[in-house]
């Protein structure tokens, strides 16, 4: 059982490392050291759900409903282009120090519901858990679709801490104006790119 925890771990691993909205957000939390620890915990927390959704059935609704994997991707792409724009318009603000303090004053509730959306607004979260990590667990016996589902959870778990933790750490490296910008920019055109790529193969058809 050890080789189907490892062979999840890996998995989880390499699905997660891309740029995505999750872990721009916590990137940009660490940074900004504001609920950073929170930001990773409920990451984690949201993948958990996620993947024991996916892994133990959930996959067969979404390949079952294309109009609802229509709506989790339109929705989703909508999200990416808004929150894309955010990050533009900040990395070309004239007073981005400015703009940086209003986003560090955000309350806890507010950075709640945008992890919340940054999460399940995301399409690729369900493609990832339900398609790719739903169609490989679910063919598991019962057994080992918990080692599985454990070990792609455990990457979700070592992943965002590290990356939250890492953060704080660089902290005062990130948050120079250039650094900002440099982040900012990066991340915006990042979104837009996923938003365009998730758009064209929803009008193709393709995912």
């Amino acid at each position: 059982m050890l080789s189907i925890y490892f062979q999840g771990l890996a998995l989880g691993v390499a699905l997660i490392l891309p740029l995505g909205p999750q872990n721009a957000f916590v990137l940009n939390q660490g940074i900004r050291q504001q609920y950073h620890l929170m930001t990773a915990a409920l990451c984690t927390l949201s993948d958990i759900i996620l993947i024991s959704a996916g892994v133990f059935g959930g996959s067969a609704l979404l390949n079952q409903s294309p109009l609802l994997l229509n709506l989790v991707t339109w929705g989703g792409v909508a999200f990416l282009l808004w929150y894309g724009w955010g990050a533009l318009r900040t990395a070309v603000s004239a007073n981005i120090s400015l703009a940086c303090t209003q986003l560090k004053q955000q309350s806890r509730w507010r950075i709640i519901a945008t992890l919340v959306a940054v999460t399940w607004l995301n399409p690729h979260v369900y493609l990832d858990t339900f398609v790719v990590l739903g169609s490989l667990g679910g063919q598991l016996p019962p057994e080992a679709r918990r080692w599985f589902a454990l070990g792609t959870a455990s990457a979700s778990f070592l992943w965002f801490f590290s990356l939250a933790l890492l953060a704080a750490w660089l902290s005062p490296r990130l948050s120079t104006v250039g650094a900002q910008r440099i982040i900012n920019l990066f991340v915006g055109v990042v979104m837009w790119f996923i938003a365009f790529k998730l758009a064209l193969q929803a009008l193709t058809g393709f995912y």
